[in-house]
């Protein structure tokens, strides 16, 4: 399912439709942006398991408009004390799935609370009432849903507990069958009653960690219990009038600033949508931004990351002058995850949510936490084993991180809102559909809709694969492979390049929105 919607003056985009129906169900009840950005996260972590989950992580850009200000707030988690490179002796990489995938403690739970706790207007059991609602009873098992557990059928099967939930009865549940989690429900009901400490402190943690520890798991009830999220400043840029907020390392998010400020020394409008121009210089600035955010991106408190220089339009001079117009550049990258939803809503107030989460690669570890329901992130296989590595495995870190959900305010009010699921895809598609809103005055739904790329990314071996659909005309095609891209062109809307969702605020002051046709979501206004 996908739907637009245009001329409201409140709205939510999610990759869900029961989700988006949520938030606009808060809202109706009197909440505000962030009691329905709480309730469609949550919900999301219901009727879209192969993408997120309590056991994830996830990040918030916010605006207030009492406040005037951007703030964000990092609710991704560290790795557990446990978590030093001599255990994984003797071996080249972290495993990707199972029991020793699970590094890092899940920090979503503690970014709804945080979230609802500073801003929310509605009760939190309100809040979290239509999630537990769609766990208890059930819902129609999506085609996206579907399509992942097909492909993720034997690792699913693995785990008993992972098994039970996700392959009822030996077996994937076909698409429009209702598809129950009566563990979530529990768990879901017991933080309703209890708040975020009952995740960390109570039942749930000591279920999780106690689980984790019987299977030779790192993580423990104490590292639970020690982790918090962050209130944090964003990192701010601009482009053509534009002021751009991301969220701050070990966030990728400064990479999409760094590729808008490198584009912004050409013109783009008169590089024709879709030509050779277009894509050539969106792919050489986004593997520019690749090339320093590969070098410097890891845990801010272990490392430092020099955002001063890396985001001044003095270095993005410099760097577009060294784009060639019919030459790709040489770069290699390594394959990152691919599961993520994305989501914003804006109220009638003109508060603004800017919100995404993520388990990292689908339906994540693959591991459910005991009887919880939970399926736990393995966002900590990304952490390196070299000890020289930037983004190197210690106990207490964060690691890199592919989430980067992003807002574009002008004079000093949200306008546009913008992200997509899609680990290396993230910074690409978020450059597209804000370039063809800004340069080639598309409304959200068309910026999404036009035909999209992704270099890189590919499951395996590094790669310099660039990756376009189908409805990419041939003549750019051979253009591009010509200028020695590796081109591969993919299905006319290809699920790989992620599901984006964008919400604009027009000169007249009603909203926009736009959803991806490769997902099952909705954009939903209200008028008051």
């Amino acid at each position: 399912m996908n739907q637009s919607a245009t001329g409201t003056k409140a709205m939510v985009v999610s990759p869900h439709y029961l989700a988006s129906a949520a938030g606009i169900r808060m809202l109706e009840e009197g909440g505000n942006a962030y009691d329905a950005a709480v309730a469609v996260s949550a919900c999301l972590a219901v009727v879209y398991p192969h993408m997120t989950s309590l056991g994830g992580d996830s990040f918030w850009l916010m605006h207030h408009h009492e406040e005037g200000v951007v703030r964000g707030y990092n609710a991704s988690g560290r790795s557990g004390r446990q978590a030093g490179s001599d255990a994984y002796e003797g071996a080249e990489s972290i495993p990707t799935r199972g029991i020793k995938s699970i590094v890092t403690v899940p920090g979503m739970v503690d970014g709804w609370y945080a979230v609802h706790q500073k801003f929310g207007a509605l009760g939190w059991a309100e809040v979290l009432a239509p999630a537990i609602d769609y766990a208890e009873n059930g819902f129609p098992m999506s085609k996206d849903q579907y399509e992942n557990t097909l492909k993720c059928e034997a690792v699913l099967a693995q785990t008993l507990e992972t098994a039970d939930i996700y392959l009822p009865g030996g077996g994937v549940v076909q698409p429009g069958e209702t598809f129950k989690q009566s563990d979530m429900a529990r768990t879901l009901r017991r933080l309703a009653e209890f708040g975020r400490d009952e995740f960390y402190k109570g039942e749930t943690a000591k279920e999780i960690a106690d689980y984790l520890q019987r299977q030779g798991g790192l993580l423990t009830v104490e590292d639970f219990a020690s982790h918090h999220g962050d209130w944090t400043e964003p990192v701010k840029g601009s482009y053509r009038g534009y002021d751009l907020y991301q969220m701050p390392p070990n966030s990728q998010g400064f990479t999409g600033i760094m590729a808008l400020h490198i584009l912004e020394q050409f013109d783009l409008q008169a590089a024709r949508h879709g030509s050779h121009a277009y894509y050539q210089l969106c792919i050489e600035a986004l593997k520019l931004s690749f090339r320093d955010r590969n070098a410097y991106l890891s845990d801010p408190a272990f490392t430092e990351v020099p955002l001063d220089r890396l985001l001044s339009k003095e270095y993005a001079a410099q760097l577009a002058a060294s784009i060639d117009m019919e030459q790709a550049s040489g770069l290699q990258t390594k394959p990152i995850g691919s599961d993520t939803a994305y989501a914003a809503v804006i109220d009638g107030d003109g508060n603004a949510v800017s919100f995404i989460q993520s388990l990292y690669f689908e339906f994540g570890s693959a591991v459910v936490g005991g009887s919880t329901g939970v399926l736990l992130q393995n966002r900590g296989s990304f952490f390196s084993l070299d000890p020289s590595h930037v983004n190197r495995l210690e106990p207490g870190k964060r690691t890199f991180h592919t989430l980067m959900p992003a807002m574009a305010c002008k004079d000093g009010k949200p306008v546009i809102l913008y992200g997509t699921q899609g680990g290396e895809g993230q910074p690409q598609t978020q450059t597209a559909i804000f370039t063809r809103m800004v340069d080639y005055g598309m409304d959200p739904q068309q910026a999404i809709d036009e035909p999209r790329w992704v270099w890189g990314r590919t499951w395996g071996e590094p790669t310099q694969e660039l990756k376009m659909e189908g409805r990419i005309s041939e003549a750019v095609l051979d253009s591009l492979a010509k200028a020695g891209h590796v081109v591969r062109r993919m299905n006319d809307f290809d699920g790989i390049m992620g599901h984006a969702h964008a919400i604009r605020r027009d000169e007249y002051g009603n909203l926009q929105g736009g959803t991806d046709p490769r997902c099952d979501g909705a954009a939903i206004g209200l008028n008051h």
